[in-house]
């Protein structure tokens, strides 16, 4: 009897084995992309959306997450491409080889154009948080999305921000020529002429410059009252920085480039009250959830939010409900969520248009003010 037991005992832990191993088996492994520069002078972006999308992923795993009755697992894959449009474009060849669903990505409008098509043609969403070039969203693709501000949006703000509200007359433009910086160079330009701002210079630098001395000397001699740079924080805060060193007396704005939390160090703190910029989207604590959020970051990567994780995270989790919308993890079936229906998000809500642009998205002007980026009030 005994022998009995034993042998029944063994026989139901197999079975529970075996019906355990069925179970991991029938668990589908989602893969998610993110792209972004990991090295180089935009290293902070890039790792800061990464680090969104991946306390996406973790939240999504530790709890069941079930598509048309199925338990999925997400797995991430991070790719570093450089903010470089070459590496970009070998960076989602290789994502598309390895399987993935969608790509939160990329951060550099110049990397996102050009790898948008490898996406497009390959049937992967491709979802970025931060690319604002209108060109991206205006290519024809139907799986390229953006949960992001474009450039007329913002360029446009701070043209008019810049005239109306800092009273400024004599507008000096300098772009990276990528097409992040020259995009929103141009709306600006073209903003600030219907705004009664006169454009007295209109210079270029590349993204890798660190001597604008030349430029700005050029620039002194038209005595502007405000400098737009087209191009990212990294060269923007060496250029407030050679602005004060050659007595260059004019304000500093831009775009969602050239705002982030690490421009005041870079800077050397010389543009302390004189640096505005305008980034998409509504402050992060000022959202419901966003102190929250800002918490949850904090403990997972021990370190603040830079700019646009939220953006990345929220992208993530827009994707996920996709596919529980739709009951599939198959791209070209999710797509047509994204495309037909409305999302709830941590930046609100969220719909985009025929483009694939976000509806209604919200911009946000900000000063650097004893060495943080203040919001602005609307009424301002």
């Amino acid at each position: 009897m005994k022998a009995f037991k034993s042998a029944m005992t063994f026989a139901v832990c197999v079975a529970a084995l075996f019906g355990m191993a069925r179970g991991v088996a029938a668990q589908e492994v989602v893969k998610i992309g993110v792209a972004g520069p990991l090295t180089g002078s935009g290293a902070q972006s890039g790792k800061d959306d990464e680090r969104g999308v991946r306390l996406a992923i973790d939240e999504l795993n530790a709890k069941p997450f079930l598509v048309a009755g199925k338990p999925v697992r997400f797995e991430l894959i991070s790719m570093d491409d450089q903010g470089d449009p070459k590496v970009g474009v070998n960076v989602a060849q290789k994502l598309v080889d390895d399987g993935v669903a969608a790509v939160i990505g990329h951060y550099n409008s110049g990397v996102s154009i050009p790898a948008a098509r490898i996406y497009n043609d390959a049937h992967v969403v491709m979802m970025t948080g931060a690319s604002s070039n209108p060109q991206l969203t205006h290519l024809g693709y139907p799986y390229v999305f953006r949960l992001a501000t474009n450039d007329n949006v913002m360029g446009g703000r701070m043209a008019v921000y810049a005239a109306k509200v800092l009273g400024a007359q004599r507008a000096a433009v300098i772009d990276d020529r990528t097409a992040y910086g020259t995009g929103v160079a141009d709306v600006f330009v073209e903003s600030a002429k219907k705004a009664g701002l006169q454009i007295v210079a209109r210079e270029y630098s590349t993204d890798k410059a660190t001597d604008f001395k030349a430029i700005l000397t050029q620039i002194k001699s038209r005595n502007p009252q405000v400098v737009f740079y087209g191009g990212y924080y990294a060269q923007a805060a060496t250029l407030a920085r050679q602005m004060g060193e050659l007595g260059v007396n004019a304000t500093l704005v831009g775009g969602d480039g050239i705002c982030s939390p690490e421009f005041d160090k870079l800077s050397a703190g010389v543009a302390d009250k004189r640096m505005f910029c305008a980034q998409g989207g509504a402050p992060l604590d000022t959202l419901p959830d966003g102190k929250t959020f800002r918490a949850r970051f904090k403990t997972a990567f021990s370190a603040d939010v830079d700019t646009y994780a939220p953006a990345f995270y929220a992208a993530t989790l827009v994707v996920a409900d996709a596919m529980k919308k739709t009951g599939s993890t198959k791209p070209d079936v999710f797509v047509k969520a994204l495309r037909e229906q409305a999302f709830t998000s941590i930046l609100g809500p969220v719909r985009f248009d025929s483009n694939g642009d976000w509806i209604d998205a919200p911009v946000t002007v900000y000063r650097l003010d004893s060495g943080t980026l203040n919001a602005i009030a609307q009424k301002d």
